[in-house]
């Protein structure tokens, strides 16, 4: 129990210190924001601090959190400290440098960030990964929520959950709201009905945190490791595949092409931080409580080890809470995927029609942008649903593909602080860093038992990520400081 309290008073310390740090290097002032000087009443639309950050977290925070979590605590108390410690350093910075990057570029996307700084070819070849990768999360976001709906439903019916009898239906409700919710302007569905969703999440985390902190101080061994937790855990390497299995409570470049969503629609730049930093730290506080129950649920009842993720998150919630507020916490996990879906698909749509330069304002032109990503997400869900394998596959190529993001993403913020002759270890370490764990995750994933990447020893993968890590670093400082020396010339 001694690890988990420790790892919840550094993500609170780190939002006041070192959040404080990297709020002072970035700057932000009072110029007028995108949502002021670029208001069309679509994406553009000044909201209320509270609803921005409320929607910044349900964007950011998806499965990863709680799913990815109880596996990821298969690694042991370890992820304790590594959660709290990554989220601070490496996910909060970069929500903050996507943010902070898009509100001084005219709330643009992800990939118009990319090629601002990185160059037009880089841009190029990073805006077609992104909409793949977008495509995807939208695919698992479908899919997740919709069988963890088919087996509440199933459960008040009464019917087999092995039969999958309501899956299809809960899929079209679910495609059918992310659709609409993209099209419509920002305030009108996702800015009413978020709060609403944000009430119901943290109303469900909270629950699970009080009764774990009551059964911890009954028994503070169920957040130690047991020895027949230590029988079960995970063997696999820390380095690299904890911080992909974990990733969405630590650092996720899906949060990159969101925080333009909310760039969009923030009156002041002076909310950054909470927006933008603090709901990362919030979605890790999340991370750990998840983790903490996982732990003792997986201590109290070993053979939930053995259960898949979705599987144990419902014996979590039952044993914690019961059926009837557990029920309520499991509604909680389905908003996380379903309000992280939604937006996905509205920050692909963004990205293709900033692309393509193709106005939103004209509804019919939203939807025409949206019809071809409806039609590809459609096939992605009737693949991935033929067998587990194809799931499991669509799955790990999210993962990593995520991760690919914020290694661009804290790589741009790099040549964006160089440039402006800012301080940049603030997001060049976090960016090597996972740039060195994405690849040598690639590198030696098929020895991993992963269905894809290479067969490379896992020693030589490390050797090999690390030099190319290097050569990125100073890539990105040399391309800053070419940059700065541009614009200075111009002036």
């Amino acid at each position: 129990m001694t690890l988990f309290l420790i790892g919840l008073a550094i993500l609170i310390a780190g939002y006041f210190t070192y959040g404080k740090l990297v709020e002072k290097i970035f700057g932000p002032d009072d110029r007028p924001t995108p949502a002021v000087s670029m208001a069309d009443g679509v994406d553009y639309v000044p909201m209320p601090q509270w609803k921005n950050m409320l929607i910044q977290l349900l964007n950011i925070a998806g499965i990863g959190p709680v799913i990815g979590v109880i596996i990821g605590i298969k690694f042991g108390e370890l992820v304790f400290l590594l959660i709290p410690m990554g989220n601070i350093i490496g996910g909060a910075v970069h929500d903050m440098a996507a943010g902070m990057m898009s509100l001084r570029s005219k709330g643009s996307n992800l990939p118009g960030l990319i090629e601002e700084n990185c160059g037009k070819t880089f841009g190029n070849l990073f805006s077609l990964f992104m909409m793949i990768c977008l495509l995807l999360v939208v695919a698992v976001f479908i899919n997740v929520p919709s069988n963890l709906l088919d087996d509440m439903i199933s459960g008040f019916a009464k019917t087999d959950p092995l039969q999958n009898c309501y899956f299809w239906y809960a899929v079209g409700g679910v495609f059918l709201y992310y659709v609409i919710a993209t099209m419509f302007p920002v305030d009108k569905i996702i800015g009413n009905c978020y709060p609403i969703f944000g009430g119901l999440l943290l109303l469900g985390t909270l629950a699970i945190f009080v009764k774990l902190m009551m059964a911890g101080i009954a028994d503070p061994s169920i957040l130690r490791e047991s020895a027949a937790f230590k029988a079960g855990k995970s063997t696999a390497p820390v380095l690299p595949m904890l911080f992909i299995t974990i990733a969405c409570g630590i650092i996720s470049g899906f949060h990159a092409t969101q925080s333009p969503i909310i760039a969009r629609t923030m009156r002041s730049e002076r909310q950054a931080r909470s927006s933008f930093y603090g709901m990362m730290v919030l979605e890790g506080f999340i991370a750990m409580v998840w983790a903490a129950a996982a732990l003792a649920v997986f201590n109290i009842l070993p053979e939930t080890m053995k259960l898949a993720a979705p599987v144990a998150l419902g014996r979590i919630v039952d044993y914690f809470l019961g059926s009837w507020v557990g029920g309520i916490t499991v509604l909680s996990v389905i908003i996380l995927a379903v309000t992280s879906g939604d937006t996905a698909l509205r920050s692909c749509r963004l990205s293709l029609s900033e692309k393509f330069q193709i106005d939103q304002k004209p509804l019919f032109k939203r939807f025409l942008v949206c019809l071809p990503m409806i039609i590809i997400v459609s096939l992605l869900l009737w693949w991935s649903n033929q067998d587990a394998k194809s799931f499991n596959m669509l799955w790990n190529y999210f993962a990593w593909a995520n991760q690919v993001i914020a290694v661009c993403t804290l790589v741009a913020a790099t040549i964006y602080l160089s440039k402006l002759n800012k301080p940049t270890a603030i997001t060049l370490i976090p960016g090597l860093f996972m740039l060195f764990i994405t690849c040598t995750y690639l590198l030696s994933s098929k020895t991993l038992g992963a269905p894809v990447g290479l067969r490379v020893p896992l020693n030589i993968s490390y050797i090999i990520a690390a030099a190319f890590a290097c050569c990125a670093g100073v890539w990105a400082e040399m391309r800053g400081k070419k940059l700065a020396a541009t614009q200075k010339s111009e002036k």
